[in-house]
Order: structure tokens, then C-alpha cells, then sequence
């Protein structure tokens, strides 16, 4: 702890964690042991989610954002919107079924939103895979850690096929120890 935190926490002002993008291409080797040894296929969707921001400096960024998408997705032939959920954040959903470019993409918004200022506004990366129902890999970028969502029907989770992924990926994925930081995602649009 440096002296600014700790006169941070003295005087109760903290600040908002940077975003740690140093860990997300993680998922890219994991992806072989999820398909191979886990029967979990990418679904060819995935997604950036972060705060709104204010209006001025959110217009010039989401058009970087969109210029550089157009531009990287005319190599890669990946298909992006733009969106709102319910409760007001932005999402960058991408689909592509190679899955190194969804993982390209989302770095490329993450270090864009983080060159320009934004670094805590960003929320969470989500990656989609389907088995018998679908299953979400996030990346905290917060914590700089993945954890898996298992959404069974209407705000039901399955914790016993979480904590199995957990312990059958914590050698390739750098896992979020602490469970009660897996936030479930229940409205997200991808």
C-alpha cells in the first residue's frame, strides 16, 4: 500500500480500480482444454460491457471505437454493435466464429477505452460458450480474473457446474478466488 492509498483510506476517498487487461488473452489456449475436454463450443459471441460516461467524451470514443472495429473487421470479417442493457451500460457485442478474433477485438476496445481515459469504466468481457444450455466465462477487469456463469431459466445458476469449471480450469485461466465477486450477469445481451 503507497502513502496515497493509505492517506486515501484514512480520509475515506478511494478510487475506482484501473482496468487489468494483462490477463485476458488467457482464454484464447483455454478455449482447446473448454472444446476438448469440457464438450463447451465457443458460440461465436462475445462481449465488452462499461459504464456510460459523459456525453462528449463517449461520442469521440464510441466513434473510435467504431472506426477501428470497421477497419480490424474487414480483415476478420467480425460482424459489432453497440448497445444498452436495462440497467444503462454500453456493450460492444461481437460475433465471429473464429474465436481469436472475438479475443483480438475485445482487447483492442479495452486498451482503446483505457488509452483514452476510460480505463474505469470498463466493467467485464464476456465470452459465450454453449453445452446444454449456455455458459459465460467474464473477465473481471477489475480484478483481472475470469469466472464462469451458468444460468439455469429465470435467475437460476448453476453453482455445482461452476465450481466443477473452476477447479477443472484454475491451471489455464487465472480464476477469481473469491466466489462472492462472481457476479452473476442475468440481463446481458449476448
Amino acid at each position: 500500500m503507497g502513502f496515497r492509498d493509505l492517506l486515501g483510506s484514512v480520509l475515506g476517498s478511494s478510487r475506482v480500480p484501473k482496468a487489468k487487461t494483462d490477463k485476458l488473452f488467457a482464454i484464447s489456449t483455454a478455449v482447446i482444454t473448454l472444446e476438448l475436454n469440457l464438450n463447451l463450443k465457443p458460440s461465436a459471441v462475445a462481449g465488452i460491457c462499461f459504464k456510460s460516461m459523459d456525453m462528449s467524451k463517449y461520442t469521440n470514443t464510441r466513434q473510435e471505437i467504431e472506426e477501428l472495429l470497421q477497419f480490424s473487421t474487414k480483415e476478420t470479417g467480425t460482424d459489432f454493435s453497440i448497445e444498452k442493457d436495462e440497467y444503462n451500460f454500453l456493450w460492444v457485442i461481437l460475433k465471429d466464429k473464429d474465436f481469436e478474433d472475438l479475443v483480438t477485438n475485445i482487447h483492442m476496445i479495452s486498451q482503446t477505452l483505457v488509452e483514452q481515459g476510460f480505463g474505469e469504466q470498463i466493467l467485464c468481457a464476456v465470452y459465450r460458450f454453449e453445452s446444454e444450455g449456455p455458459v459465460y466465462w467474464i473477465y473481471n477487469f477489475k480484478q483481472g480474473n475470469y469466472y464462469p456463469f451458468v444460468p439455469r431459466g429465470k435467475n437460476n445458476r448453476d453453482n455445482n457446474m461452476e465450481f466443477r469449471l473452476k477447479s477443472l480450469m484454475e491451471n489455464e485461466l487465472p480464476i477469481e478466488k473469491e466466489v462472492g465477486k462472481w457476479y452473476p450477469l442475468w440481463s446481458m445481451p449476448i
